[in-house]
């Protein structure tokens, strides 16, 4: 339709006269906070009222001073807390009609007719009720004579727009549900905490995760701790299973593996219903193998903390869409949730994902198993058939014989999720037959024949492990062609696999212009993107990326509490990512910085100078901290130094200025959850892919490959994971500043600016369609991590 063309801005959707109810209710999960300070913003800034409802529905029943009317102010700085700040609570009476009329009297008496809930589906389905009972309720109240007619035909409709708050994960039609990415953050540093003092005890732990109906806590952070088994609802172990375990375990202890972890989710069954308990692992473990095992429960551990990057950025966003959606709904739209696809905003109609939650339940009370998994949706199956694949190693037999070599390369600067992702990548390709070699060093090392045979055991625990441990450097590979044709030839090696940065992604592009003179370059080779400064063409994320604005995250809380109790100051702080701003920018959105310079969106004095005052302008409130960021080589005379200088000037009596350039800890730390399990998926993909070529490539006894289509880069688009020729990602690469042409999360700017309190422009023209929640076909690509 001719519609479908005109771009839609945000700016002319207008909520004047229009009242917004914001609640969160059911459990508690971090990155609420976050999702109720956008929605608040955001409906101030289209003109609407908004109200906070505390405590959940029991607030919306009690009146009173539990719904009250918000300003800007009100939401300061809960962008870091974790919980939420209006409250929760279960309440029994809104699940009575009474409860329900008491609290459309209560909604009418301020005029709110659109509602934000933030919680989980029990919250959700509760809302949807509350919807179609709306006019009724209306009617009986007039009835009653506690409104007039004038009321019922004014207020006449309720919408109702849903955000999933959910640590377990457990929503069909969301593939990540906010809360979930921080309590795997707080599972997986509990995780490597054990891990430290099982090893000096060659001791057995077994950990006990929420999630009583979905076992995707447990999954993942199995994943990305290498655990030696993991239990979980939706996927019983098969009868038999003690002895299956108690086998993994001693020969993993007959392998000198000092440690064993087993991760048990609290909702975990047989195949028969039973419960499987983290105590009846731990008997079974003593009475059978006599190892010392522990158990540890973490409990309500995963719910408390600071919200992740992750979560800031997912709740800001669902927020801002939640509004949108309240702006468009009409009468006849469905109730929605608004939630993430891949790296997309969706609305899905409420009941739909409700339904199909209920189904997995039902599925999995009927013992219908695989059923239920696949139910779970693609990202879930895709953990678990990765989880499959690399935990269990198949006795040397019983594995294909290719004949083929494939050998593995870090290149460029560390990021952390790399050791992640070589490992996948050995044990995958172990898996499929081949013969894995790693090099050391990089495209030099290589040319120097640091190269050696790498086995099953050689990377294990290598998940947590942060930096890049087979060694990595940016030199390129054109001027050690011939050497490095030499040590292929030498080692017999059959396919490349790289896991780098731009460099890597230069290295491909030499490698295959090499391929006219050297005949060793005519094999498949692969590129996984591993780079904090995400500047990669051809894919939305890189391994690193999640881990480096994490720390750039929990950097700037510290800063940004540093200053509490002293007088009004602002913060200049210098981030890394190269001429790409990625970092800067959603580090400003995270952090709920004021500014984020960066080189992609020229600025000039002008702007210097609306940002200085506005600042100024805000100070003059109860706000007492400014965060402002900037990308290392945003421009290079407004420098660091400049830019603070400029500030200290203009805020004279005012506030007063600090700097901070947070350089190479940025590509420090462990690997967060989110990197180690996209390095490991999306590396355990590229090996596939290896292996496919190899087969396609193989003729008359030796693999030739030299199409473009032989050499490509692995990235993440949108919503799917795809392998494109390096050729045809060269001209969308400026390669004078080494970042993609376009970059999608420059959409994301003006979300930061409107969080902010700037008036801004706004493109919404992606989200607004309403889609239905796919059953989806078996081969499916992973969408979010």
């Amino acid at each position: 339709s001719a519609m479908d063309h005109q771009p839609k801005f945000f700016e002319n959707l207008s909520g004047t006269g229009k009242a917004i109810g914001v609640l969160t209710s059911g459990g508690d999960a971090q990155g609420m906070n976050a999702a109720v300070r956008a929605v608040v913003r955001m409906g101030i800034y289209v003109k609407a009222k908004v109200y906070f409802v505390y405590e959940g529905y029991q607030g919306m029943v009690d009146g009173g001073d539990n719904i009250v009317e918000v300003s800007w102010e009100s939401v300061s700085s809960i962008l870091q807390v974790g919980g939420t700040v209006i409250g929760s609570a279960r309440c029994k009476s809104f699940r009575t009609h009474e409860g329900r009329l008491q609290a459309a009297y209560n909604l009418v008496q301020r005029g709110i007719t659109n509602l934000c809930v933030i919680g989980g589906d029990g919250s959700l389905t509760g809302a949807n009720l509350f919807r179609e009972e709306w006019s009724g309720l209306l009617e009986e109240l007039a009835q009653d004579g506690k409104i007039d007619a004038e009321a019922v035909k004014k207020y006449a409709y309720l919408n109702i727009v849903g955000m999933v708050g959910s640590i377990d994960n457990d929503f069909c039609g969301t593939d990540m549900t906010i809360g979930t990415d921080s309590a795997l953050h707080r599972i997986i540093e509990v995780v490597d905490a054990i891990m430290t003092t099982a090893q000096s005890h060659q001791r057995t732990f077994v950990l006990e995760v929420m999630g009583r109906h979905c076992g995707y806590l447990a999954l993942v952070s199995a994943l990305a701790c290498g655990a030696d088994w993991v239990f979980i609802p939706e996927y019983p172990p098969e009868e038999g299973w003690e002895d299956t375990m108690c086998v993994k375990l001693s020969e993993n202890r007959a392998r000198k593996k000092r440690l064993n972890i087993i991760i048990v989710a609290e909702g975990a069954i047989d195949s028969h219903n039973k419960p499987i308990t983290s105590e009846k692992v731990k008997d079974l473990v003593v009475q059978r193998l006599g190892f010392d095992t522990r158990v540890t429960i973490l409990g309500h551990v995963q719910r408390g903390g600071t919200p992740s990057a992750f979560d800031r950025i997912l709740a800001s966003r669902m927020g801002v869409e939640a509004v949108l959606a309240l702006l468009e709904a009409t009468p006849a739209t469905p109730a929605c949730v608004v939630s993430l696809s891949g790296n997309q905003a969706v609305r899905l109609p409420l009941m739909e994902c409700v339904q199909m939650t209920q189904e997995v339940q039902k599925a999995m009370d009927e013992g219908r198993f695989l059923e239920a998994v696949r139910l779970r949706g693609k990202s879930f199956e895709n953990n678990l058939n990765t989880y499959k694949l690399l935990s269990h190693k198949k006795p040397d037999a019983e594995l294909p014989k290719t004949n083929f070599n494939v050998a593995v390369l870090n290149v460029g600067a560390p990021a952390a999720g790399m050791n992640a992702a070589v490992r996948a990548a050995v044990r995958v390709g172990i898996t499929e037959g081949h013969k894995m070699f790693a090099v050391i060093d990089g495209f030099e090392g290589f040319a120097k024949g640091k190269i050696k045979e790498i086995s099953w055991g050689d990377v294990g625990g290598w998940t947590g492990q942060g930096g890049s441990i087979l060694g990595t450097k940016r030199t390129l590979p054109a001027k050690y062609l011939e050497k490095i044709a030499e040590q292929m030839r030498t080692n017999n090696i059959n396919a490349l696999m790289v896991i780098g940065g731009f460099e890597a992604y230069l290295g491909l592009l030499e490698l295959s212009a090499a391929r006219e003179k050297y005949d060793e370059f005519c094999v498949p080779m692969v590129m996984v993107p591993a780079t904090v400064s995400n500047n990669v063409p051809g894919s939305d994320f890189s391994i690193g990326a999640d881990t480096a604005l994490n720390t750039i995250t929990d950097t700037c809380d510290r800063i940004k509490q540093s200053a509490s109790g002293t007088k009004r100051r602002v913060f200049i702080i210098e981030t890394m990512g190269g001429y790409c701003g990625y970092l800067a920018n959603m580090g400003a959105l995270a952090a709920g910085a004021d500014a984020a310079y960066i080189f992609e969106e020229q600025f000039d004095i002008r702007e210097l100078q609306a940002n200085v005052e506005h600042l100024t302008e805000k100070m003059k409130t109860s706000i007492q901290r400014g965060l402002v960021l900037r990308n290392e080589n945003c421009n290079e005379n407004y420098t660091t130094d400049f830019i603070y200088q400029l500030y200290s000037e203009e805020g004279k009596g005012v506030f007063d200025c600090r700097k901070n350039v947070l350089g190479h800890m940025q590509q420090g730390g462990a690997p967060s959850p989110f990197d180690r399990n996209f390095g490991t998926k999306i590396s355990a993909k590229a090996m596939q892919w290896i292996s496919k070529k190899l087969k396609d490539t193989y003729r008359k006894g030796k693999v030739f490959a030299n199409t473009d289509d032989s050499v490509c880069l692995l990235g993440m688009r949108r919503r799917n994971l795809v392998f494109q020729p390096v050729a045809e990602l060269k001209t969308e690469t400026d390669f004078v500043h080494r970042i993609p042409k376009e970059q999608w999360w420059l959409k994301l700017r003006p979300l930061m600016k409107i969080l902010a309190k700037y008036k801004t422009s706004y493109d919404v023209s992606d989200s607004g369609q309403l889609e239905h929640v796919a059953m989806l076909p078996k081969e499916a690509v992973p969408a979010a991590i």
